[in-house]
């Protein structure tokens, strides 16, 4: 049964972690990943959030990913569709299309 619609969150910083050093930063990752999705499943039913991890939001669920990547238990920028993590460090498209698919989101011909 597909979803009406998904939260997409992205959570990074300006600067690009250490472990991840030859990869895109955290916004580009993010416009990339907001682009790609579009382009497959269209415009309607995924909505796309960025959080920079050191603009301490006032929310229990962001704050709880945002300790984590700064403890260094994950690595930025991290995915969260619907509150389920389907990428950190280096995202991979294919994941995230498989969990949309799961939602019931289907591409656009």
């Amino acid at each position: 049964m597909k979803k009406d619609s998904v939260q997409l969150v992205v959570y990074g910083a300006d600067q690009v972690c250490a472990s991840c050093v030859n990869s895109p930063g955290s916004k580009e990752t993010y416009e990339w990943l907001q682009a790609a999705i579009s382009r497959k499943y269209g415009e309607n039913g995924i909505h796309y959030k960025y959080i920079d991890i050191y603009s301490n939001p006032n929310n229990e669920e962001h704050q709880h990913y945002i300790q984590q990547l700064l403890d260094d238990e994950l690595f930025y920028p991290l995915v969260v569709l619907d509150g389920e993590i389907v990428g950190e460090g280096n995202p991979r498209l294919k994941s995230i299309y498989q969990v949309l698919d799961e939602k019931g989101f289907q591409p656009v011909s």
